[in-house]
C-alpha cells in the first residue's frame, strides 16, 4: 500500500542509496561526517538539501559550494556539453 504511494515519486528506501542497511552505527557516522546525498530525475534536475532553516547564510553557501564541487568531481567522462 505504501509502495504504490512512494514508488513513483522515487522515495522508497533502497540499499543502493544507503537508506537500507544492517549497520546502523556506520550509517549514522557517515551522515554526521557530511555525506552528500542527491538524486537526478528523468529531466536531469539534481535534487538535494544544502541546509536547514536554522543554518546561517554562510553555512548554506559552504554546503552549496561543496555540493557543486562534488557533482563536478563525479561528472562522467562521457558527458558532453555544458554539465552544470
Amino acid at each position: 500500500k505504501l509502495g504504490r504511494f512512494l514508488g513513483p515519486r522515487g522515495l522508497m528506501p533502497n540499499p543502493k542509496s544507503g537508506t537500507v542497511t544492517m549497520d546502523v552505527a556506520d550509517a549514522v557516522k557517515t551522515v554526521k561526517a557530511g555525506q552528500i546525498d542527491f538524486r537526478v530525475d528523468k529531466f536531469g534536475i539534481l535534487h538535494t538539501s544544502v541546509g536547514k532553516i536554522s543554518f546561517d547564510a554562510t553555512a548554506i553557501k559552504e554546503n552549496a559550494e561543496a555540493f557543486l564541487s562534488t557533482v563536478m568531481r563525479l561528472r562522467p567522462a562521457s558527458a558532453k556539453g555544458l554539465y552544470v
